[in-house]
């Protein structure tokens, strides 16, 4: 696919050592960056001393999230779609590929849901960090509701740091032109918040961001089909939170359920290969062996014709 080019990828992998990285030029007036590829917890995770990305940093991955860059005009626009607690670092490579006079700056942030990966980072807009005035963050009610009635979370509210734009299942928010992103309720564990993921509607093409879900047979169930999804975009970044599910020896896999890949794999044997280079696995955690590129099973996926998302990865819009 000419749109989809791996812009910087070896770029965002650099940018955890110490030397300065270089940029290359912008292939797109408004794309979708790759900031993170990792489960909530990152790559390498607390608790694991023997994880080699402790001594290697391009072993190193951020938790999953993704940047909608619009270059048209006298400066960039940018809205993050979840804030990691890797934000201070993600914002400092997106200010490498799409600067602004406010490097802290974003236009909006969208939320998928409670899970720590995905709005801890709001934290960093706080008085104690980047100081944020007004940032713009987009939020199911629960979720929204949460945000407003716990701290440190409220005090964001509070010193205007940020403020809530409630979203609908299935509504079109309008950020541009033509530009819009729709959420849509999946199946998945909802201690503090519904859990959605996103249609992200750019002028000529659009993207599925689904990193967080139980199942997809339970999707069938409530009436809506991944494949369906998958059909509506020109590329779908899909939850891989595990490979297999033998991967946590000693832990009940069914209290943190996700559909492994394999599964995925299996489920999606029969699309076309057109259909099977839309999907692009993401939200790895530090187990799955699809971080290591070298690995077996990455090429097992790679020559089934999907996709591994790489940080970095930009998509034209």
């Amino acid at each position: 696919m000419k749109w989809l080019s791996a812009l910087a990828a070896a770029f965002f992998l650099a940018a955890c050592a110490q030397d300065e990285p270089s940029v290359s030029a912008p292939q797109c007036d408004v794309s979708l960056i790759v900031l993170g590829v990792a489960q909530d917890a990152g790559k390498p995770q607390i608790g694991n001393p023997n994880d080699p990305a402790w001594d290697d940093p391009s072993l190193r991955r951020l938790a999953t999230s993704l940047a909608l860059v619009d270059r048209r005009g006298d400066k960039p626009k940018r809205w993050l779609f979840d804030a990691t607690p890797d934000i201070k670092e993600q914002l400092h490579r997106l200010n490498r590929t799409a600067p602004t006079n406010a490097p802290a700056r974003v236009d909006g942030v969208f939320l998928t849901h409670a899970h720590i990966g995905h709005y801890a980072g709001l934290m960093m807009f706080g008085r104690e960090a980047a100081g944020g005035r007004d940032i713009e963050v987009f939020a199911m009610p629960r979720m929204a509701d949460f945000l407003a009635q716990n701290g440190p979370w409220s005090q964001l509210l509070v010193l205007h740091n940020i403020y809530l734009a409630i979203m609908e299942n299935g509504v079109a928010e309008t950020i541009g032109d033509d530009l819009s992103v729709t959420p849509f309720l999946v199946p998945h564990r909802q201690e503090f918040s519904e859990v959605v993921g996103f249609v992200i509607e750019g002028p000529e093409k659009s993207v599925l961001f689904l990193p967080d879900i139980d199942d997809w047979e339970d999707w069938d169930a409530e009436g809506m089909r991944i494949e369906d999804k998958i059909a509506d975009v020109e590329a779908a970044f899909l939850d891989a939170t595990f490979y297999s599910g033998d991967e946590l020896p000693g832990r009940d896999m069914s209290k943190i359920p996700h559909p492994t890949v394999v599964h995925s794999m299996e489920r999606f044997a029969e699309l076309p290969d057109s259909e099977k280079t839309k999907v692009h696995f993401i939200h790895m955690n530090h187990t799955n062996p699809l971080h290591r590129p070298g690995a077996a099973e990455s090429a097992r996926v790679e020559k089934a014709g999907f996709m591994i998302a790489e940080e970095g990865m930009e998509i034209c819009l």
